[in-house]
């Protein structure tokens, strides 16, 4: 079974990656569970210019058929991650994609050209839709032109490829597809988490500490599909789908709905192993419909 695919100029062994936020930076789970050198692709947590501490606690709570999380873009900065965890990665031979996150087009461009400098960073996804920060990073999620700007300002900093990640909270995702598009993506990814909230009925407050968090999980799964099928119909770029994956046969799902790779996010919380799973089940899949390639299955839904 030929599993690999291409994003960009980039060649992955396989369409499976993990998402940005649910993996950390991937030495836990290279030393208990699996090597992840075996994954298309291993999409660090969200890097910022300067360390962020995130938002307070509690920020992660179980809901039916998912689960909210108000980190707030927690992690160590661009400075700390070249120099203390991009070696590891390194070492254990993984493909990496270093999400990038600010809070003005400057920042992001910043940390885009730093990452530019480092040769052990083979991809960066441009994150421009974070629903738990009280503030930056959304505005350019939710209007074409804020995200075209963003994009093109990066694409001159970013010699590698370049994924642009896509928030649901979109009015229209085809228009923001084509936007990224249109400004030098080489791909985009979709879906972020979905603003939700939950409440603790007996003490009659909020759940989480910031209010309200991004719902992940199975119960987005739906929406998710729907928006991957609207932007592969909307543009030429590859897309990264995301939203709920949590077997092989969800990541066919989205396979066939137009994702030439798809990300593992609330399941590996659920599951450590999900990612190796799902690549296991995506050969036994084409195995069993006769198909010798994954990429003859992006966007052959059938409509009618």
């Amino acid at each position: 079974m030929d599993l690999t695919i291409h994003i960009g100029a980039l060649k992955l062994k396989n369409p499976v990656m993990v998402a940005s936020g649910t993996f950390a930076y991937g030495e836990e789970f290279h030393e208990s569970f699996y090597d992840i050198s075996k994954l298309g692709a291993v999409v660090t947590k969200g890097i910022s210019l300067k360390p962020r501490v995130g938002n307070d606690m509690p920020r992660v709570v179980e809901t039916s058929s998912g689960m909210l999380n108000a980190i707030g873009l927690a992690n160590v900065g661009v400075d700390a991650f070249l120099s203390e965890k991009l070696s590891f990665l390194e070492k254990a031979k993984a493909t990496v994609i270093v999400n990038v996150l600010g809070s003005t087009v400057e920042e992001y461009s910043q940390v885009a050209a730093r990452l530019d400098e480092a040769a052990g960073v083979d991809a960066i996804e441009l994150n421009i839709s974070c629903p738990n920060v009280k503030c930056g990073g959304l505005q350019f999620g939710t209007d074409p032109k804020s995200a075209a700007d963003a994009t093109r300002e990066v694409r001159k900093a970013f010699t590698r490829t370049l994924i642009v990640k896509l928030s649901p909270q979109a009015s229209s995702i085809p228009e923001m597809a084509k936007a990224a598009e249109d400004a030098g993506a080489d791909a985009i990814s979709l879906i972020n988490t979905i603003p939700a909230m939950a409440i603790d009925a007996k003490a009659r407050k909020p759940v989480l500490a910031n209010v309200t968090g991004g719902l992940s999980g199975p119960a987005i799964k739906p929406i998710a599909l729907r928006m991957v099928h609207e932007a592969y119909n909307a543009v030429k770029i590859p897309i990264v789908g995301m939203g709920g994956i949590m077997n092989a046969t969800d990541a066919v799902e989205f396979i066939l709905a137009g994702s030439s790779a798809i990300q593992i996010g609330t399941a590996n919380f659920v599951k450590p192993m999900a990612a190796m799973e799902i690549v296991e089940g995506l050969e036994s899949y084409m195995h069993d419909a006769g198909v010798s390639k994954i990429s003859d299955l992006i966007g052959v839904l059938e409509l009618s």
